[in-house]
């Protein structure tokens, strides 16, 4: 049951309701929650009670998948998830030289340093903000032993065991401590905007899909950015299909996190367009059985994805997220 209590006129916005939408895991301090179409933002928690019953254990770390294993992204998310961890933003970049040996500079004395910094700079990496009790050290032992061949004799299950090849290119990196986490989320999901590592879209020969709230949060479809749409943004983005789609989404886009990607081919929007089915997920799963719409939407809203509609606007979608809303 829940009951929304406006604070700063003292009086009661909704009384004790039944909302099935909205689960424990969702109330921390941050996020952004729908409740019957009103987004909210969690800034506090209304006791010490809630506080402490609540947020106790809550941290958040930074897990980067490094270039080894960015194919693999969508099996790492699984294991996030099943580990009871949840990505609250996510972001793909390249790092430079220079960027790879600020990010790693305490091992800039270590005779690997070198090799470390070349071999994540070498190609796009995936970074995430995940969030869970006792995060770090939960990320840590997905991860396993940093030695890749270590961790196949003593953590076979472990990202590293499956991914990775050896010391350095071993598919992926945890904080080692809160301080640490705190440090490298600063520095690639910095507090003032403009200041974080690019993004990698090319914006030529591309197409835009949206992996919309619901498929994210059922960890059903797995990732180049994870964005957190407010209504105004999510009309703007969806102002074009006003009237020409019949259900319309404004409130499933900005009802929790939503993923962006930059979908790239030489016929890029029809070829995805394809990929992706009807947008009816009954009619997909008759005519068309292995589309995403077919596997993972539920209906004409929650359908799993949004892809471009039309092949000149492929480019303009890009831009507002990779262009607009990332700048």
């Amino acid at each position: 049951l829940h009951k929304l209590f406006d604070v700063k006129n003292q009086r009661t916005f909704l009384r004790r309701t039944k909302y099935d939408e909205l689960h424990p895991e969702d109330l921390f301090v941050g996020n952004r929650v729908n409740v019957f179409s009103r987004q909210l933002n969690l800034i506090d928690y209304g006791d010490q009670y809630t506080a402490n019953k609540l947020g106790s254990q809550k941290e958040r770390t930074l897990a980067m998948i490094k270039p080894d294993a960015v194919t693999k992204v969508g099996d790492i998310i699984q294991m996030i998830y099943d580990a009871g961890l949840i990505v609250t933003k996510a972001r793909m970049t390249r790092l430079s030289g220079k960027q790879a040996a600020d990010f790693y500079m305490e091992h800039q004395s270590k005779s690997f340093f070198n090799n470390l910094v070349q071999f994540v700079s070498s190609g796009p990496v995936i970074v995430m903000e995940l969030m869970g009790d006792e995060a770090v050290s939960v990320w840590r032992k997905v991860l396993g032993p940093t030695d890749s061949s270590v961790a196949r004799k003593d953590a076979s299950a472990s990202l590293r065991a499956q991914f990775g090849t050896d010391g350095t290119k071993n598919a992926g990196h945890g904080s080692d401590s809160m301080a640490s986490a705190a440090r490298e989320l600063e520095f690639f999901f910095p507090s003032t905007a403009g200041h974080s590592p690019p993004n990698t879209a090319k914006f030529s020969d591309c197409t835009c899909c949206i992996i919309k709230p619901h498929a994210v949060s059922e960890g059903k479809i797995q990732f180049s950015l994870q964005f957190s749409l407010d209504r105004a943004n999510a009309e703007e983005f969806l102002e074009v299909y006003k009237g020409v789609v019949t259900e319309y989404t404004v409130t499933e886009l900005c009802s929790g996190p939503c993923m962006a990607l930059e979908i790239l081919s030489t016929d890029a929007p029809r070829e995805f367009r394809m990929f992706c089915g009807p947008a009816d997920p009954e009619i997909a799963r008759h005519l068309r059985p292995t589309t995403l719409r077919a596997l993972y939407g539920k209906n004409k809203v929650q359908n799993a994805v949004h892809c471009t509609d039309l092949p000149e606007d492929g480019l303009l979608e890009v831009q507002y997220f990779f262009k607009i809303l990332d700048g």
